[in-house]
């Protein structure tokens, strides 16, 4: 009792000088949570392959660094997307060497460009070719008709590497304010200053579509002109101008029909006319002569002298 009396505090907790290894638990080993390593981007610089020392295009690739490497490819712009350089003038020379780089590539990039320089006038069997083979390899044919299009095309690509699909999709409004700016905007001649005058004057957006002209040329900045392709915008049924296009189409396709007709009436009548005129100028057939009754009897006669 002495020893367990000495070995306690005041508090009626164990000695921290006296046993603390067998009282205090030991804490257990925390382990580090896994992280997910960063993507690994591919070099930031167009890779050139050294086949295309001289070419004319590197001199005009100014956005972004290249630098020269030993690739399958002529260009790779990207960790998945390669380009191929092909002049016409060349590939009339040699056909071959378009399909042996294509199979160089052997399936090492998702997206594999050609990138066609026209430099020939007469190019568009070897284009109808060359799309064939696009298709049938799995290759996206660009045409070019100059060095410095061709290296826009190049910084294209590698600028949009990691761009993603939303780049270029549509924004659509997030607020009805926006909304409200989208819709009212349809006409080119609004702004959307043009939206806050509108609104702020009529309140709703049912009262200025209701509104009429002499109402509307009441707001600041709207003039005759902005009014009426408002008022028209508001107004106009949607189906009214498929119809009137449609009635144009009947009406042209029927005008077409009897122009053809007329065409064929008039062909048909110069025909007549023609036919008519040759048989007036050719001289009419000559009528076998009657024999002559002593020519009947000499003939009888000699048939009965045969006879």
């Amino acid at each position: 009792m002495d020893a367990q009396s000495s070995s306690k505090g005041v508090d009626g907790r164990a000695d921290n000088t006296n046993g603390s290894s067998t009282t205090t638990p030991t804490p257990k080993v925390q382990q580090p949570k896994p992280q997910a390593l960063p993507h690994r981007s591919g070099p930031s610089s167009i890779l050139v392959s050294t086949r295309q020392k001289g070419n004319p295009i590197l001199n005009h690739i100014k956005l972004l660094p290249w630098e020269y490497a030993d690739i399958p490819a002529d260009y790779v712009v990207g960790l998945t997307t390669c380009a191929l350089f092909l002049s016409l003038k060349y590939h009339r020379l040699h056909p071959e060497y378009i399909y042996s780089r294509v199979r160089l590539l052997a399936g090492k990039y998702n997206l594999r460009i050609v990138l066609v320089m026209v430099d020939i006038p007469n190019h568009e069997d070897i284009l109808k070719e060359l799309s064939k083979t696009s298709i049938i390899n799995n290759l996206t044919l660009i045409l070019c008709w100059s060095a410095p299009e061709a290296a826009h095309y190049l910084e294209l690509f590698k600028s949009s590497e990691h761009a993603q699909p939303t780049a270029i999709r549509t924004q659509q409004a997030q607020s009805y304010k926006d909304s409200l700016n989208e819709f009212v905007t349809t006409p080119r001649s609004i702004n959307k200053t043009d939206v806050t005058s509108l609104i702020s004057s009529f309140g709703t957006l049912q009262n200025a579509i209701n509104a009429h002209p002499e109402q509307l040329a009441s707001i600041p900045g709207w003039g005759q002109r902005k009014v009426q392709q408002w008022y028209n915008a508001v107004r106009e049924d949607f189906r009214v101008e498929t119809a009137k296009k449609s009635d144009r189409s009947q009406k042209h396709h029927v005008s077409a029909v009897d122009e053809d007709e007329a065409v064929l009436r008039a062909v048909l009548e110069e025909s007549r006319v023609s036919a008519a005129e040759e048989a007036a100028r050719r001289p009419p057939p000559q009528e076998p002569e009657e024999m002559s009754e002593g020519i009947m009897a000499a003939l009888a006669r000699l048939r009965d002298d045969g006879g």
